[in-house]
C-alpha cells in the first residue's frame, strides 16, 4: 500500500492531468469503502491531501475534479490527517465546488468574511497560500451544472465537520449556512437531485448540531423555522385543503391511514430536516413567542401531524421518522399543540368530545410500543412521554381522552396496580424504575390524568408506588390545591365501591387478612419491641448506612438528626415532643 500511494503522489507531482486522473481513479477505486487508515502512511496521505487540493484550484476537465473531490472525501475519513482541508483557502475550495461559497462584500473570488473564527490551525500554511494562487485563475466551479462533483463536495465538507473543530469554526466563519439556505428555497426546483438535497440537510445538520452561532443565524437572520417548514412540505408533497390541514398533493381526500407509503429518498430527507429543527427549536418550549412565531410553530406542526400519521416504506424507517416527528413535537412551544386537535373529525377517525383524536391515540401507541421495548427509556420513551404529559395537562379533551385510555374506571380491586399487561399497569412499573428521570416521567404523566388529586392518584397507582412523587411534591400528608382543571366528578364503579373500605392503601388492593405479629403481647412488651427497632435505626444511622426522616406537617420529609434519634431510642417520650415543635416551624 506504501508504494502505491507513493506511486500516486509522483504520478501527481508531474501536474500532468491525465497522469494524475488515471492515479487517482485507481486509488479511489481501491479505497472507496475504507474507513480505517494505516498509521504509517499518514504523512504521505496529509502529502496527498495537499496535492489534490492544488489540482482542484487549477482550470482542469471535469472528470478531474470529480476524481480529486472524491479522493478528498476519502481522505477526510481520517481524523487524523485534516491539516491540509481545515485552512480558510482549503475549505474556500470545497465550498466553491460545492456551490454553497458566500462572495464577500469586497468582491473577492467567492470567500466570506462574516462571522467570527474561534481559531484556526497555523500548519501548512504555504501550501494554502499556493492553492489561494493557483485559484485566482481557475473559473468559478459552482457554474459547473455536475451535480456528482457538488456531492462530492458536500460529503467531504460534512467529514470535515464530523472529525475536526477547526473545520467546523472555519465553515462557521465562511458563512456556509448562508450559501446551504440559498439552496434549500429551490426546494421546488425539479433540477436538484436527491443526493445534493440530503447533503444539503446533513451539512446544515451537523452545522447546527455543532455550533450555536450558526444555529441562531439560520433562526434569526435566514428565518430557518419557515426555510425548513417549506423544505419539508414540498419533500412530503403537501398541499393545504384547510387552514392547519395537511394532504398528500394528488390525494386529497384519501385518509391518511390509506396513502401508499413515504418511499426511502423522501424519508431521508425528511428526517434530516426533522433532526434540523429540532436543533434550532429545542429551547422554544421554555420561552414565550409572539404571535408571528407562533404561527410559524403551528404551520410546522400541522406538517409534524401529517408525519406522524403517515407511513415510510419499511418497519424500521418508520419508527425512526416517527421518533424524529416526536422529538421535534416535544419542542413547539405548548400553546401551538393545539395543531394536533384541528383537524375535523371524518369517517374512520377516532372522535373523543367532539375532536380528532388520531393523533393523540398515535403518539399513545407510540409511547406504548417503545414502554414494550425497554431499551434505552430515557432515550426513547420520555419524549413521547412527556409530549403527552404536556398536552394532557394544557387541553381538556385530550386528558380526558387519555385517561380513558390509561387509566378507565378501576374493576379489578384484587391485582396490584403495577402487576398486569394493560398500560397502567405498565406504567405503574416504571414509577419505581431505577432511573430517576424515568421513574419522575411516569408518574407525573398518570398525576396530571388525576388532575394532580393526590387521593385519586393513589387509587390508581397505590400509596408505595405514588409515595416519590408524593415526597418530591411535598404531598405526603395528602391533597392540597391543583392545578387548573375542570370540575368533573370522579365515577367509581360498583366493584370498587364494595371494596373501597378493604382496600389497602400502600398496595392499591385488597388483601387477604393477616395474623397480627403483636398479638398475645403486653403493652409493655410492645413498647419494648419498638425501641428495639428505634435503636436499630440509631446504630444504622450513626453509621451512615441510612439517613432517618420524618413527616412534618407541611408534608415535606425532614432529616432526623442522630442525637434526636439517640434521645428517642432512650426516651420514648421524645418523638412526641419532637414532631410537635417541628409542626410549629415555619415551611422552609
Amino acid at each position: 500500500m506504501k508504494m502505491d500511494l507513493n506511486s500516486i503522489i509522483e504520478q501527481m507531482e508531474t501536474g500532468e492531468q491525465d497522469s494524475a486522473l488515471t492515479a487517482l481513479q485507481s486509488y479511489n477505486q481501491e479505497m472507496n469503502h475504507c474507513f480505517t487508515f494505516n498509521k504509517e502512511d499518514e504523512q504521505d496521505r496529509k502529502v496527498l491531501g495537499e496535492l489534490v487540493l492544488g489540482f482542484l484550484n487549477r482550470d482542469l476537465q471535469p472528470s478531474c475534479h470529480l476524481a480529486c473531490l472524491e479522493t478528498v472525501r476519502i481522505l477526510s475519513r481520517d481524523p487524523l490527517c485534516l491539516d491540509p482541508f481545515t485552512s480558510r483557502s482549503a475549505m474556500s475550495t470545497l465550498a466553491r465546488f460545492a456551490g454553497i461559497a458566500v462572495s464577500s462584500p469586497g468582491g473577492a473570488h467567492n470567500q466570506g468574511e462574516e462571522g467570527q473564527a474561534e481559531g484556526e490551525e497555523g500548519e501548512r500554511g504555504e501550501a494554502a497560500e499556493e492553492c489561494n494562487e493557483e485559484g485566482k485563475e481557475a473559473s468559478p466551479p459552482s457554474e459547473n451544472a455536475d451535480q456528482e462533483v457538488i456531492t462530492e463536495a458536500l460529503k467531504s465538507i460534512c467529514n470535515l465537520l464530523l472529525h475536526n473543530q477547526t473545520g467546523q469554526v472555519v465553515a462557521a466563519d465562511l458563512q456556509l449556512i448562508k450559501g446551504v439556505a440559498e439552496r434549500l428555497k429551490q426546494c421546488h426546483d425539479p433540477i436538484w437531485n436527491h443526493e445534493v438535497r440530503f447533503f444539503d440537510l446533513r451539512l446544515t445538520f451537523l452545522l447546527t448540531a455543532l455550533r450555536v452561532d450558526v444555529r441562531a443565524q439560520l433562526v434569526q437572520e435566514l428565518h430557518g423555522i419557515s426555510l425548513l417548514g417549506n423544505q419539508l412540505e414540498a419533500t412530503l408533497g403537501l398541499c393545504w385543503p384547510d387552514t392547519l390541514e395537511t394532504a398528500r398533493a394528488g390525494f386529497e381526500g384519501v385518509p391518511l391511514e390509506e396513502l401508499p407509503p413515504l418511499s426511502r429518498q423522501p424519508t431521508e430527507r425528511a428526517m434530516e430536516i426533522l433532526k434540523i429543527l429540532f436543533n434550532i427549536t429545542f429551547d422554544t418550549n421554555r420561552r414565550k413567542v409572539d404571535e408571528g412565531d407562533a404561527a410559524e410553530y403551528r404551520h410546522v406542526g400541522a406538517i409534524l401531524r401529517h408525519c406522524l400519521l403517515s407511513q415510510a416504506e419499511g418497519e424500521e424507517r418508520n419508527e425512526e421518522f416517527h421518533s424524529h416527528t416526536v422529538n421535534l413535537l416535544g419542542n413547539l412551544p405548548l400553546p401551538c399543540l393545539d395543531v394536533l386537535l384541528v383537524p375535523k373529525v371524518q369517517q374512520g377517525s377516532i372522535e373523543y368530545m367532539g375532536v380528532n383524536m388520531d393523533a393523540v391515540n398515535m403518539l399513545l401507541e407510540f409511547m406504548e410500543s417503545r414502554l414494550d421495548q425497554g431499551l434505552k427509556l430515557k432515550e426513547t420513551l420520555l419524549p413521547s412521554l412527556n409530549l403527552l404529559t404536556e398536552s394532557a395537562r394544557i387541553h381538556r379533551e385530550t386528558r380526558k381522552f387519555l385517561r380513558s385510555k390509561v387509566l378507565p374506571p378501576l374493576r379489578d380491586v384484587k391485582t396490584k396496580p403495577e402487576v398486569g399487561n394493560a398500560l397502567r399497569n405498565k406504567l405503574v412499573r416504571i414509577m419505581t424504575h431505577i432511573d430517576t428521570d424515568v421513574k419522575d416521567c411516569g408518574a407525573e404523566f398518570l398525576f396530571v390524568l388525576c388532575k394532580e388529586n393526590v387521593s385519586r392518584f393513589i387509587k390508581y397507582t397505590g400509596y408505595g408506588n405514588a409515595a416519590g412523587l408524593l415526597a418530591a411534591r411535598g404531598l405526603l400528608r395528602g391533597a392540597r390545591d391543583s392545578g387548573v382543571y375542570s370540575e368533573d366528578e370522579e365515577s367509581e364503579t360498583e366493584e370498587y365501591k364494595e371494596a373501597k373500605a378493604h382496600i389497602n392503601p400502600v398496595t392499591g388492593v385488597v388483601e387477604e387478612n393477616q395474623p397480627d405479629p403483636m398479638e398475645g403481647m403486653t403493652e409493655e412488651q410492645k413498647e419494648i419491641e419498638a425501641m428495639k427497632l428505634v435503636s436499630m435505626f440509631d446504630r444504622l444511622s450513626r453509621n451512615n448506612l441510612i439517613q432517618p426522616m420524618q413527616l412534618g406537617m407541611d408534608g415535606t420529609m425532614r432529616e432526623i438528626a442522630p442525637e434526636d434519634l439517640h434521645k428517642m431510642a432512650h426516651n420514648p417520650l421524645f418523638q412526641q415532643e419532637q414532631l410537635d415543635n417541628s409542626d410549629s416551624e415555619p415551611e422552609a
